[in-house]
């Protein structure tokens, strides 16, 4: 409010100063005309901070060559005013309106904020109303139907809510209307069929009541572009669309659309572009596509279409042929090869068959092919690259056969290559080893034969090279250290034979290196320490010797280390206790002396078996056995023989002793099946956990098993969360850029919380696991979730400094996944009950469950299978395309920001069919911020108050490229209690969104 007052502090003393200049100096005031005067009252009106209006002197005649501003040639009037993309701020100046012969007005991507006012009606010679990708909130003004030359309309990128006034369907010259990317959420305007003088209609993105498409849009004669994605229609498309003659363009895309597609939309006879994706399509493609002369473009994907593909639709000049993730079966028409415009091909997740055509390629300009997880057999189509377009060639998940042809060596514009889980043969051509674009090679999982060809030097754009479960034989060659880019290097399950390249540890940038199961021999070579990133190390099970490198134990990175199943010798080094390892492997070497005291416990015992020579005060070490592999055969028949006498005696305890022996009989049972791995130096054991597990310590019951609380013999609680069966729930298809398809949520969040050191990040002391039941402990929260305590009946003891720096806190925790982690992190279920509080309200992200890790390559987001997440949390677009990145997070937060400040839950009754960040917005647009902060909270808090719940609102913006990065969404909230904040948070008693930061913290991930 401070800063609110001050800026309208000095706005009136530009006025006064600009009276004062009138009345002292008269000459200079009657040089400047009429429209120049109304003009400095606009200046007046707005901020500036880039200094859009430095030329805008009022010692000019007319405004005519100021910056923006256009005149008539022979009136010397003002037609144009443009503040394009000049980052002004203000309300909109409606003063503007006194300029009689404006007929252009446009300000596009400025900050212009508050409501759109009614006297916008006064600009009667308007023809060019542009104020999209601004900060406007509020309802939509009936007025502007009055304005009775327009013919250009687009307020894009706004927060306008409620209906779209009926009054929009009495426009008598408007010809392109858009209102894409806002708040309305009344009923879809079917009224807009009225204006028959469209040309183009764009309403997409807004969360409109369920509606269905109205059979009057048919009566758009005139109509060019119709684009309704977004929109939440329901119902079939009605026939009438079949009418619009002059359509060019048709999007529904993202709806809830149902039923058959209509023939209807085959008689357009000059559409250029359909999609139809994401919706629930069923039924077979209709016929009469060969009358579709001018289609270049045609996406039906993401529904659930059956049949075949119709041979007259491949037939067509298209440009792109997207019909992936349906239920297609059959064969690919061999016609599509004959396309001379083709380039986009997407047919993947289907059932399709057989061969694709032998000449693909050859007739198109291939720019993608992705047709993946399918059912296609035969050989690759030697032309794919023909016309030298070709850039990414996706075919994972088939059945193709034979050599990868010679002619892919010289595509030079390839990017990304994808190969795997096919029944590929033969060696791979050398040149295509040293593509110079490729970033992604994956080959794993055929029968591909021959080494890897120096050529590979040349690919200096590589970053993944994914090669594992082929027959590639030979020495891995010294040019592999020439690729400064790459990221992970994964070859497992190969014949690879001699030494590691020297040169391998010039890889600054690998952050996986996984080269177990081959015939690797020699020592592992110096200079690893140049690793600084390397995440995972696995040389398992092969022939090297020598001793283990002491620089491995200064990889800071390093969560993963599997060295077992080698000739290593030597004395374990003691650096690798500087380690903070997930998982160490060094069992079945030759290596002797000392184990390292930080490793001497019984936990790692598995790590050091099978090396005969190795000393300890565990049993089973030091044991004079000549034969390590034996050993290890020895000692499983003991533990057999071990665990089938132990659960004999089990049984008979069972039998006498009943109920009351019935603690002692589940230890001992535990004893022999629990597996205990764990992050931190511990100071208990399994066994004291699993003495606690009584019905009388759960402090939490969810879909997934039970969380109990357990007081150790030290004093201190643990929590510990206990999963019974596969967590199915968690399961989904995971490619290979990511984590093994079987991964389930258990595992997910081991994998995560295992590597993760940071204060407001749950700390995972350890993890117990056997074939039925698995456990993770956890640091116990006195406070338990903020969603409990915030909805509770103490959520009152919650003031807002205690709120303020939980936000805080668990924004830094955020921070650190999304920017800090390697790969970064996307928690994907980001809410009020997965923060914990501890005994002095600090809080703890928690719930790693559904956590992904970010494609490494830097690739794009990721699609997943199924949505993740809860009710309310779920990010819009997340909902509607499954792609998941860093933004889907900070729009979660968002929400949890609105619970802080509202005490309200993200869904609730009193909402109606709104959630809370819907609620939030028309509350605040019809009341006022006092009807929206919890009213609990301490008034002198108020400015604080306000600021959080801006960011909130940026952060739940439903444009992604809106929201802040977490990064920037931490600073802000450390600005919040500053002496100078950055804008003001409300106005004239309203709250205001607006936007922090620059385009740089806002961008989608690429």
């Amino acid at each position: 409010m401070l800063r609110f007052f001050s800026v309208m502090f000095h706005k009136q003393l530009e006025n006064m100063l600009l009276i004062l200049l009138l009345l002292l100096f008269p000459p200079f005031a009657l040089s400047l005309n009429q429209e120049g005067l109304y003009l400095q009252k606009v200046r007046l009106a707005l901020d500036d901070p880039d200094g859009f209006f430095s030329n805008w002197n009022e010692s000019d005649e007319t405004p005519c060559r100021w910056n923006g501003v256009k005149c008539d040639s022979a009136t010397q009037s003002v037609v144009s005013v443009d503040f394009s993309s000049s980052n002004v701020a203000g309300p909109f100046p409606t003063v503007i309106c006194g300029l009689h012969n404006l007929t252009f007005l446009s300000l596009y991507n400025c900050s212009i904020n508050s409501t759109l006012p009614v006297g916008i009606s006064a600009c009667q010679s308007l023809l060019h109303l542009d104020l999209s990708q601004n900060l406007l909130t509020g309802g939509l003004p009936a007025s502007l139907a009055d304005l009775p030359e327009l013919t250009y309309l687009d307020l894009s990128g706004n927060n306008f809510s409620g209906d779209v006034p009926a009054s929009f369907g009495r426009f008598g010259k408007l010809e392109n209307l858009s209102l894409v990317n806002n708040l309305l959420d009344g009923a879809f305007p079917s009224f807009l069929s009225n204006v028959l003088t469209l040309r183009q209609l764009n309403m997409s993105y807004n969360p409109f009541r369920p509606s269905p498409l109205s059979p009057e849009l048919g009566n758009l004669t005139n109509i060019q572009i119709l684009w309704l994605a977004g929109c939440n229609l329901v119902g079939q498309i009605p026939d009438t669309l079949g009418k619009l003659n002059k359509l060019t363009d048709l999007d529904l895309a993202v709806n809830s659309l149902s039923g058959p597609i209509p023939r209807s939309l085959t008689e357009l006879p000059s559409i250029v572009q359909i999609e139809l994706y994401n919706n629930s399509f069923t039924g077979e493609l209709p016929g009469g596509w060969s009358n579709l002369t001018t289609l270049r473009l045609f996406d039906a994907s993401m529904n659930e279409l059956t049949g075949t593909i119709p041979d007259e639709l491949t037939r067509l000049p298209l440009g792109s042929l997207n019909l992936y993730q349906n239920r297609f079966t059959g064969e690919l028409p061999k016609s599509i090869a004959d396309s001379p415009n083709l380039y986009e091909l997407k047919l993947f997740s289907n059932r399709l068959t057989g061969e694709l055509p032998h000449n693909l390629g050859e007739n198109s300009p291939l720019v993608l092919i992705d047709v993946s997880n399918n059912l296609f057999s035969g050989e690759i189509p030697p032309n794919l690259c023909l016309k030298g377009k070709l850039q990414e060639l996706l075919m994972i998940h088939n059945s193709f056969s034979g050599e990868i042809p010679t002619s892919l060596g010289q595509c030079r514009s390839l990017n990304r290559v994808r190969l795997g889980n096919n029944q590929l043969s033969g060696d791979v051509p050398a040149d295509f080893w040293g593509l110079p674009k490729v970033s992604l090679l994956e080959l794993i999982n055929n029968s591909l034969s021959g080494g890897i060809s120096k050529s590979i030097a040349s690919a200096s754009n590589l970053s993944l090279l994914v090669i594992s479960k082929n027959r590639f034989t030979g020495q891995i060659p010294e040019e592999i250290g020439f690729l400064n880019n790459l990221v992970e290097f994964r070859g497992s399950d190969n014949l690879f034979n001699g030494s590691l390249p020297a040169s391998i540890v010039n890889l600054g940038q690998l952050g996986q290196l996984d080269l177990h199961n081959n015939d690797l021999s020699g020592e592992i070579p110096s200079g690893v320490n140049s690793w600084k990133k390397l995440n995972d190390l696995n040389l398992a099970n092969n022939e090297l010797s020598g001793k283990i490198p002491a620089e491995i134990g200064n990889l800071s990175a390093l969560n993963y280390l599997d060295l077992s199943g080698n000739q290593l010798s030597g004395e374990i080094p003691v650096e690798l206790q500087n380690l903070k390892l997930n998982l160490l492997n060094l069992s079945n070497n030759r290596l002797s002396g000392k184990i390292p005291p930080l490793f001497a416990k019984e936990i790692y015992k598995p790590s050091f078996l099978g090396n005969p020579g190795l000393c300890g005060d565990m049993d089973g070490l030091c044991d004079g056995r000549n034969d390590a592999r034996k050993g290890g055969y020895m000692w499983l028949l003991k533990s057999i023989f071990s665990l089938a006498g132990l659960v004999l005696f089990v049984g008979v305890v069972w039998f006498c002793w009943r109920y009351r022996n019935f603690k002692r009989e589940k230890r001992a049972i535990n004893r022999s099946k629990w597996t205990l791995m764990s992050f931190h130096k511990l100071g208990f054991s399994e066994y004291e956990i699993l003495d606690s597990l009584d019905e009388d310590n759960v402090i939490g019951t969810g879909a997934s098993g039970k969380v109990y609380k357990v007081v150790l013999r030290s004093g201190e609680a643990v929590a510990v969360k206990k999963l019974w069966g596969p967590s199915s729930k968690f399961s989904e298809h995971i490619d290979v850029e990511q984590v093994p398809a079987q991964d389930s949520g258990f595992e997910a969040e081991v994998e995560m919380l295992g590597k993760i050191r940071h204060k407001n990040i749950v700390r995972l002391w350890c993890c117990c696991t056997t074939r039925d039941c698995k456990m993770l402990v956890y640091e116990y929260m006195p406070n338990g979730s903020l969603g409990d305590l915030l909805h509770g009946n103490k959520g009152s003891i919650l003031d807002w400094p205690t709120r303020y720096r939980i936000a805080l806190d668990a924004a830094e925790g955020l921070s650190y996944l999304h920017h800090d982690c390697l790969p970064p992190i996307v928690h994907r279920d980001v809410k009020s009950n997965n923060i914990l509080l501890d005994g002095n309200f600090g809080a703890r992200v928690a719930d790693f469950g559904v956590a992904k890790a970010v494609d490494a390559a830097g690739k794009g987001t990721k699609s997943m299978s199924v949505i993740a997440g809860s009710c309310g949390y779920i990010a819009p677009e997340y909902a509607y395309t499954l792609r998941v990145n860093e933004k889907s997070d900070v729009y979660s937060f968002g929400v949890v920001i609105l619970e802080l400040v509202t005490r309200k839950r993200p869904v609730d009754p009193e909402f109606g069919e709104k959630d809370l960040v819907k609620w939030v917005c028309t509350t605040l647009d019809q009341k006022g911020a006092d009807h929206i902060i919890d009213p609990t909270l301490d008034a002198c808090f108020m400015e604080e108050i306000s600021k959080v719940l801006n960011i909130g609102l940026l952060c739940t913006s439903p444009l992604p490229i809106n929201r802040p990065s977490m990064r920037r969404v931490v600073k802000m909230l450390q600005e919040v209690t500053g002496e100078n904040p950055s804008k003001p948070g409300s106005k004239d008693g309203k709250l205001t969104p607006y936007y922090y930061g620059d385009a740089s913290d806002s961008g989608i991930l690429s």
